[in-house]
């Protein structure tokens, strides 16, 4: 299909089938994935506000719609008026998680996109998040983590944005925080360290 996004053509294991509601045309823009741990912390929130408005100034913001830091990334995305793309782990039908079902109809509704692989009636289980993580690294032109746990979701969306060629940017966090673990070990191993 003409509309299918070109960049998910070159990663390894493409969706076959997209369902989209809203602004098709987001996927011909730069896109920059902000992602992270549920478990945000004030500081993630602080911080992941800053980074993802920031970005929003000159890029769509692509997340996955879960609570914590991709939540952080879609809504200060909103309040600045920028684009945001959502990628989901289930059906249209089915939101997950349900809280945000209200951030789903704003992105909808403030002229953004939806995307999933599962069919409206396809119900959230876990085996379905890594899967829709590499959809989320795909599209994007880069990548920036907020927080992340040790072997995390977010560090196997790392590894699969690292197998697709992206940058990776990490914001450094406390050696405190678990949820700094992971973010911290990306770092380590090459990601680049951002502060501003």
């Amino acid at each position: 299909d003409e509309k299918y996004p070109e960049n998910l053509r070159q990663i390894k294991n493409p969706p076959k089938k997209l369902y989209y509601i809203g602004n098709i045309d987001l996927l011909k823009k730069p896109i920059f994935a902000v992602i992270g741990t549920r478990n945000i912390t004030e500081y993630g929130k602080k911080y992941g506000k800053i980074f993802s408005t920031e970005l929003a100034k000159k890029f769509v913001i692509i997340s996955g719609m879960a609570i914590g830091v991709d939540t952080v990334a879609h809504k200060s995305t909103l309040e600045i008026g920028g684009e945001t793309i959502a990628v989901l782990g289930s059906g249209f039908n089915n939101i997950f998680p349900k809280e945000n079902i209200k951030l789903f109809n704003q992105i909808i509704e403030n002229n953004g996109l939806i995307i999933s692989e599962y069919s409206p009636n396809v119900i959230a289980k876990s085996s379905n998040f890594p899967k829709r993580n590499r959809i989320v690294s795909g599209l994007s032109d880069g990548v920036l983590i907020v927080e992340a746990g040790y072997r995390s979701g977010t560090t196997i969306t790392a590894r699969l944005a690292k197998e697709q060629g992206k940058n990776i940017f990490v914001i450094p966090g406390s050696l405190d925080n678990i949820y700094s673990v992971g973010a911290n070990k990306l770092i380590q191993e090459g990601a680049i360290l951002v502060t501003e």
